[in-house]
């Protein structure tokens, strides 16, 4: 049974916010501001927080190209954006996490072809890229339930 609420201004029923969107969402940001914080502190080079990496894994991770760089910060920014906007009931959640998994794949390209340290190489760093390609699946999966069920508008 799904419950409604009457949107007292136009006198529009819509259904009302279920729990698990707000569980979602605020995993979602908390997920991805992890990402976003990572892209940060790599992109201005914080000492601090690049302090735990090798040299030769700096010299990977500065080496860059624009496009691959791009692709990252849109997968990252992307995936961040839709996230608060599942938060705030927008459809275009779907849109943004959608721009992010292009990035995911870009970057995800960068990852497979360059001539990555064999560091950076292990099964850890495999299964956490690929619970970041679950991740975002799952969330555009979601994003998307929710604006059929007219939850996002």
């Amino acid at each position: 049974m799904t419950q409604t609420v009457e949107n007292i201004d136009t006198g529009d029923a819509r259904p009302a916010t279920p729990w698990h969107l707000w569980v979602v969402g605020i995993v979602a940001t908390l997920w991805n501001s992890g990402g976003a914080l990572d892209y940060t502190m790599t992109q201005t080079r914080n000492e601090s927080y690049m302090s735990s990496f090798t040299q030769e894994q700096l010299d990977y991770f500065y080496a860059f190209p624009a496009w691959a760089d791009a692709a990252w910060a849109l997968g990252v920014w992307g995936a961040l954006l839709g996230s608060l906007l599942l938060l705030m009931r927008s459809r275009h959640a779907v849109i943004a996490f959608g721009l992010s998994l292009l990035g995911l794949l870009g970057s995800s390209i960068y990852q497979m072809t360059a001539d990555m340290p064999v560091s950076l190489s292990t099964p850890g760093i495999w299964m956490f890229t690929a619970a970041i390609w679950l991740s975002i699946i799952l969330l555009i999966w979601y994003a998307r339930k929710m604006t059929v069920g007219g939850i996002l508008r």
